[in-house]
């Protein structure tokens, strides 16, 4: 196989048989994308109108009325349709052009976090600002901002959140409508949710893989239910507090890890 031939058999989307892919923690299966259509908007003869930029923006919002929800996630827990940042650069970048308009990054601002997916697979949290400049064809420009945020279990999320943050700018400043049905088409009454009980949290608490930061976690939901005096019987048959037995529980695994 030739680099060439390579390189195209990576970049075609994942269409293996389901039990070839890789485990629904560690990625999300997206349909083949549909080829976009052409977008053809002529420049102007003689070039765009020299037009301040907000004026030079409001024709590119005129030129794109509306992009739908095309591209879907079909596997794993969720299920959606999305635009994505090509159906998002395949109207824009035309309509950009006709009209004497740049969108140009000139600030990022990334911070990174070290995760690990259901399955327990490494992965790495990209979330960055991106400051963002609209230039008209006179020269003047707007600033903007827009964040994206990303997960990725190799080396390509601050590419992925920048992705991302071009794609909400663009249809957040652009002000395009999906053509969806509106939020409140529909309604859904909100529940309570029930209130764990503290006896169900001994069994994780005294388990000796359950990390510090979970037992945190857990101190956390056991105060916000007010059930830290709680009584339950701990790992040595007797009864404690359950607000004593996570604290210290917490000091040892504390202790252990640090001596």
């Amino acid at each position: 196989m030739t680099l060439a031939e390579k390189a195209a058999a990576k970049a075609r989307p994942d269409t293996a048989p389901a039990e070839d892919r890789p485990p629904l923690g560690d990625r999300i299966y997206r349909e083949p994308a549909a080829e976009l259509p052409e977008v053809d908007i002529p420049v102007p003869e003689g070039g765009p109108e020299q037009v301040p930029v907000h004026v030079a923006w409001a024709a590119v919002m005129g030129t794109v009325r509306s992009v739908t929800k095309g591209q879907k996630v079909t596997e794993g827990p969720a299920r959606f349709n999305y635009r994505g940042v090509d159906d998002a650069l395949n109207v824009f970048g035309p309509a950009c052009r006709a009209h004497g308009v740049l969108v140009l990054p000139v600030r990022v601002e990334p911070s990174y976090r070290d995760t690990k997916t259901s399955t327990g697979k490494d992965t790495r949290e990209c979330t960055v600002l991106v400051t963002y400049r609209i230039y008209g064809p006179t020269g003047d420009y707007l600033e903007v901002q827009a964040a994206g945020e990303s997960l990725d279990t190799q080396d390509k999320g601050s590419a992925k959140a920048q992705a991302v943050a071009l794609r909400t700018l663009l249809f957040h400043a652009g002000l395009v409508p999906t053509r969806d049905q509106d939020p409140d088409a529909t309604s859904v009454e909100r529940g309570e949710a029930p209130v764990r009980p503290a006896a169900s949290y001994v069994e994780e608490i005294c388990h000796p893989k359950t990390s510090v930061q979970r037992l945190l976690q857990i101190k956390y939901e056991l105060t916000q239910s007010r059930q830290l005096g709680a009584m339950v019987t701990n790992e040595t048959g007797d009864e404690e507090a359950i607000g004593a037995l996570v604290n210290r529980i917490g000091r040892e695994r504390q202790t252990g890890s640090t001596g």
